[in-house]
């Protein structure tokens, strides 16, 4: 049985694939911003372990899990959290910049480093979760793109470093997906959001699952998955 740490656990593709996962009878540690979500993250996933640390503050992640029991072993890494606030360069505030790097960049590097050495053992899977933003960026969207351009070099170095220890590193690449993030992203747009219309979470879960369950003589480094209609 494989035990997955994911982030991003409490809606959208994160959620679908925790239920997945789940579902499956995998162990499952969840990362929460706060103990408020810790709770509601293990009710809703019975038996589910958690962790507290707030991506959004990535200098502090190290001594938060320091405080708290930390797995032995970790098969997968699942960064899948994320957040994005659109505006023009000649607009965005170096705050904007900086919440975006740091819970879409910062914090999974910081993870994964603290994690490496499970990851290690356990000749594991480190898989991020990107963006089509990761591979163009287009007006407005300078800052995310950005964060998720940084986010393809990490994941490109990392499978390049750990590859002599076994450990596999994907990227994924979805296109607009249906969830809470996307809902804001159309309210920044000022369009309607209609959830019909792009990716359904369940469909990116299955290519993350497809991907950390490949036997290990193949490895997925990046997969991009785009609306179908």
């Amino acid at each position: 049985m494989a035990t997955h740490l994911i982030t991003g656990a409490g809606s959208g593709i994160g959620e679908a694939v925790a239920r997945r996962l789940h579902a499956r009878g995998d162990e499952l540690i969840l990362v929460a911003r706060d103990a408020g979500r810790a709770k509601e993250l293990a009710t809703r996933f019975p038996g589910a372990g958690t962790l507290v640390a707030d991506l959004a503050e990535p200098d502090r992640i190290s001594w938060a899990l320091g405080h708290q029991t930390m797995p032995d072993r970790v098969d997968s890494l699942l960064h899948i959290a994320g957040v994005v606030d659109l505006g023009g360069v000649g607009e965005l505030t170096t705050k904007t910049w900086h919440h975006q790097l740091d819970v879409n960049l910062v914090a999974p590097a910081e993870l994964t480093r603290l994690f490496l050495p499970q990851l290690r053992v356990c000749q594991g899977h480190v898989v991020f979760v990107n963006s089509g933003a990761g591979l163009a960026a287009h007006a407005q969207w300078g800052a995310y793109a950005a964060s998720k351009h940084g986010l393809k070099a990490l994941a490109d170095s990392l499978r390049h470093e750990e590859h002599p220890a076994g450990v596999r590193v994907t990227t994924v690449y979805p296109g607009r997906t249906a969830s809470p993030m996307q809902a804001k992203v159309h309210a920044q747009e000022g369009k309607e959001y209609d959830a019909a219309h792009w990716i359904d979470p369940e469909s990116v879960a299955t290519t993350i699952v497809m991907a950390i369950d490949l036997p290990r003589d193949a490895e997925v480094n990046d997969l991009t998955v785009r609306p179908g209609r």
